[in-house]
């Protein structure tokens, strides 16, 4: 893997700091974020490369916020893995955004976190190799709780609303461990959900970074840190 150039290795939290000090105070801390981390077959295809090569590319910008968010003291994360829509894509494209996702895994195994992938189990397209982390899993010391979604989809996260057996296992929302997102932020310009937790982002505020996800940097998490500050959160009340 490449080393990290997000956050210089010899002091990861001066770094840390000397962003947040750009951020009003008093700081008010989302709990829960959720990262739409798109852009990637873009990227690849503006530095001429294939599609399916951008994928791998959004490992070290996903480390970097990890981090990001344990030294700032973000509680929860909920990352956007693969939808069971982006399975229709190609077989190359496929193969690399599942074994990115697996390699993902690998990678936050060595960190201290608590780890839960939600996705469709049932599907072939699901990586066999998450399935230990269908529970949520702590590696290390535990701390930032982690959700991952891998070959989600939000049809089959409602499917409960579709029995008419209220005693059936299925009547209750897949996603029911993942509590409500407070602020969203999607790399790539675009500004859809793309199916994104639809019960737990229904008050999130959403936050915008043109650039694509390879090209991710800390700046990135505090600017949108910045704007959060400025939002009227009033759930509705």
């Amino acid at each position: 893997m490449r080393e990290l150039k997000m956050l210089r290795a010899d002091n990861p939290i001066k770094d840390t700091m000397r962003l947040l000090d750009r951020v009003a105070k008093p700081l008010r801390l989302p709990n829960h974020i959720g990262i739409i981390p798109d852009g990637n077959r873009r990227w690849a295809g503006s530095n001429g490369l294939a599609k399916e090569k951008g994928y791998a590319m959004g490992l070290d910008p996903g480390l970097a916020l990890f981090r990001l968010f344990k030294e700032v003291g973000i509680k929860e994360l909920t990352f956007y893995g693969f939808t069971t829509d982006n399975t229709k894509r190609p077989t190359e494209q496929t193969t690399a955004f599942t074994n990115a996702c697996i390699q993902a895994t690998e990678i936050l195994s060595g960190e201290d976190a608590e780890l839960l992938v939600i996705g469709n189990t049932d599907s072939k397209m699901f990586p066999k190799e998450l399935l230990p982390f269908t529970t949520r899993k702590t590696f290390g010391k535990g701390g930032v709780k982690v959700n991952f979604l891998v070959n989600y989809g939000w049809e089959w996260d409602l499917s409960y609303l579709k029995t008419d057996n209220p005693t059936q296992n299925t009547s209750k929302l897949k996603s029911h461990e993942i509590s409500r997102m407070d602020l969203i932020i999607r790399w790539g310009g675009m500004t859809r959900l793309s199916g994104f937790l639809p019960v737990q982002s229904v008050y999130s505020d959403i936050y915008v970074v043109k650039e694509y996800w390879p090209d991710f940097k800390p700046e990135h998490f505090f600017q949108a840190l910045q704007w959060y500050q400025k939002q009227d959160i009033t759930l509705g009340g």
